[in-house]
Order: structure tokens, then C-alpha cells, then sequence
């Protein structure tokens, strides 16, 4: 894969355009509504005959800019941005299915999306087929007639599973169905998954984005037809991203390359550490040889991401003790954040799954999920040795 060198460039100088003070820090536009110059111009603008703002659950300068700077690094042709992640996620499924269609999606999934997949979405009776990440021969089993998405998340939460990017899109290509990749843990800085042929690409800005656990964000961008679609079911659904948000995200842009650096190279010693510790049984990050797609994560990662999984000995149990000792870090549902944050999926985020519902998505009693930070890492690693030890 060869990752554009330009990309710190692209996330520092692009700007909307400067008002008459010649700021050199784009200001915050914070307004609800715009006005018009006359009755033409208001009914060209309604018209869309001119490319301009109207209202800011529509369009705002600061949300514009935002999505053009995701544009241009996932190479995308278009986007929306929206209030979270989820919003995302919601709206991009709502806006192009319709009552009887068929999602075919990996099994491991957010909770919130899986949510969606088996309790709303069939009230519309839009249904769902889940594949297993390490079996993507079987995919194609499931595709109906009536499939019209083909979705994924690339690295999985909370099991940092890798699936072939290719390998979607020879599948999604040759059934005519939409490829949606799920890009939050990866950012567009490890991972263009366009380049692979994915045609809609979603994140949750609030993770490594911000990076810094200020604020809630979404966006999806991809094809532009298709993003059309999103933008006219969003506009009157309503979820978009406030103005001060958006400011915030695209300023975070601006250090994403040397912050996700910085925290892939922390993560990758952390794994390393824990993959010598005995009190560990098996640890999962994208770039240990150990991991089962290291190949496939080398050929479509640029680094291995922040988010390292371990199995401790001793299941659930010892899954709250090792919680229970841990003193820097933070105990936390977020990640991506400048801070270490650890959670034990099986007594918190995933604790209402059975254990067979909890395995079928690579989550064991004992697995631990750390979102690692930006602090000196030898200060992680000896705060993780500590309640390891206890």
C-alpha cells in the first residue's frame, strides 16, 4: 500500500476560505441560519443552483471544511458529518435501505451497531446475516437476492481482528452490493479502505480523530451519489454535527498523523510486553507476528493502530481484580483518547451477551481491551505490570 505523502499537508492547510479580518485560524460559525442578498438569491439557493449555505443542519463553514479534509485523506468523493459515531452508522444504513432489504455484516461488530441490526432494523423488516471475520469463504453464503450491503469493521472492537479488505470488495463488486467499512479504529491516516474498493467509509470522530475525549463526532463519506442520499435523509432527519464541534475536529486533523504515530509506537511495546508476561495467555494487536492476519494487516495498515487485546488468566473474575489494581490508567468506555484506557468487555460493555454470544465475536471472559495513550509508556507498561502481578 503506498500511503500519500502528502497527507500532513492536506490536514494543516485546508482551509475554508478567509473573511475580511484574514484569520489565520479559522474562525467558529457558530449561527444557525445565513442570509440572502435578494428573493433571487434565496430561491437560487433553495434550488441548489448555488453551492452556498442556507441552515446549519444542512451545511455550515466549519462542518464543510471538516468533511473536506476526511475527503481528501480517505480519498473520498464526498461525506456528511454527524452529532456521533452512531449517527453515522444509523443514518448511512436508514438512508439507503428500504422496507425487505438484507445486510450481510461481519459478526463482530460495535454493540450499538449490532443493536441496530437485530432490534430496529427488523421493525422496518430490513434484516441481517452475520459471517465469521476468520472464515470469509463463507460470506458469500449468505448473500440473498435481496443483499444490498455487505459491511465490516476494520480492526474489529473490541478483538483488533483484521478482515481482507480485497477480499470485500471482490465479493461486494461481483453481487452489485454496497461495500461499507467501518474506518474508526484505523483512522484515515493507517487506513484508506477506497483504495481497496470499499464505497462508503464511516467513522466515529469522537475516538482517535479528536483524539483527546472532548467531543462527540461522525462522519461518512465515499461516492457521491451515494452520499447524496445520506445528505437528503439527513438533512430532514436532523442529526449533524454542531458547528463547534466540527471546528474542533478538523483542528485535531491537523496533529492526527504525529499523534496516531506516537500512539502506534506505544501500543506496539505495550503488546510486546504483554506477550512476555506469564500472567497473560494470549495478546492480539494488527503488527505482532503472532496475530492470525498479520500478513493481511501489513498489506492495508500503514501501523497497527492504539487498541491492544490480551487474555488474562482467570476469566471474568480476574478480569475486575486486574480493574480493580490498576492506578494510572483510566477505567473508561472510550478509546483513542491521550490517556491510557483499559475496560473488561465480558463484565462491562459486552456483560448482557451470553458467553456463547460473547465468543462468537472473539470476546472471552478474559479479555481486556487497552486504548493506548500518548503518556511515557514505560509508565503504562509498569501500571499494567502492577495490577497484572496483583
Amino acid at each position: 500500500m503506498n500511503f500519500d505523502e502528502h497527507f500532513e499537508t492536506k490536514a494543516i492547510r485546508t482551509q475554508t476560505d478567509r473573511t475580511q479580518f484574514l484569520e489565520h485560524s479559522v474562525p467558529l460559525y457558530l449561527t444557525s441560519s445565513f442570509v440572502f442578498e435578494d428573493a433571487e438569491d434565496m430561491r437560487a439557493s433553495f434550488a441548489e443552483e448555488k453551492d452556498r449555505n442556507i441552515y446549519s443542519r444542512f451545511s455550515n463553514p466549519n462542518t464543510s471544511e471538516f468533511v473536506e479534509k476526511i475527503c481528501l485523506m480517505e480519498g473520498a468523493e464526498d461525506g456528511y458529518a454527524f452529532a456521533t459515531g452512531m449517527a453515522a452508522v444509523y443514518n448511512t444504513f436508514a438512508a439507503l435501505l428500504n422496507a425487505g432489504d438484507h445486510i450481510v455484516s461481519a459478526s463482530s461488530v460495535f454493540g450499538s451497531t449490532h443493536t441496530l441490526f437485530t432490534k430496529y432494523f427488523p421493525k422496518w423488516n430490513i434484516t441481517t446475516s452475520y459471517f465469521d471475520i476468520n472464515k470469509p469463504e463463507t460470506i458469500e453464503n449468505y448473500i440473498q437476492p435481496n443483499t444490498k450491503i455487505l459491511y465490516a469493521e476494520s480492526p474489529t472492537n473490541p478483538a483488533v481482528d483484521i478482515i481482507d479488505l480485497e477480499v470485500l470488495n471482490s465479493i461486494a463488486k461481483k453481487h452489485n452490493l454496497i461495500l461499507i467499512i467501518d474506518n474508526c479504529f484505523a483512522t484515515p491516516y493507517l487506513q484508506t479502505p477506497i483504495a481497496f474498493g470499499a464505497d462508503l467509509v464511516i467513522h466515529s470522530a469522537t475516538k482517535l480523530i479528536d483524539g483527546q475525549g472532548r467531543v462527540l463526532g461522525g462522519i461518512t463519506v465515499g461516492k457521491k451519489e451515494l452520499i447524496r442520499e445520506i445528505y437528503l435523509f439527513s438533512r430532514n432527519t436532523g442529526p449533524s454535527l454542531s458547528p463547534f464541534n466540527a471546528w474542533i475536529l478538523s483542528k485535531s486533523l491537523e496533529t492526527l498523523a504525529v499523534r496516531v504515530e506516537k500512539h502506534c509506537e506505544n501500543a506496539l511495546k505495550v503488546a510486546e510486553f504483554l506477550e512476555s508476561n506469564s500472567n497473560v495467555q494470549r495478546v492480539k494487536y494488527p503488527f505482532l507476528k503472532s496475530h492470525p492476519q498479520y500478513e493481511v494487516a501489513k498489506k492495508q495498515m500503514r501501523f497497527g493502530g492504539n487498541v491492544v487485546a490480551f487474555e488474562i488468566k482467570g476469566g471474568i473474575e480476574a478480569g475486575r481484580k486486574f480493574l480493580d489494581k490498576i492506578k494510572m490508567c483510566s477505567l473508561s468506555a472510550n478509546l483513542g483518547d491521550t490517556r491510557t484506557i483499559v475496560t473488561h468487555p465480558a463484565s462491562t460493555t459486552h456483560s448482557k451477551l451470553s458467553t456463547e454470544e460473547r465468543l462468537a465475536v472473539s470476546i472471552t471472559d478474559g479479555l481486556v481491551r487497552v486504548s493506548v495513550g500518548l503518556e511515557t509508556v514505560l509508565d503504562v507498561i509498569a501500571d499494567l505490570q502492577q495490577a497484572l502481578e496483583k
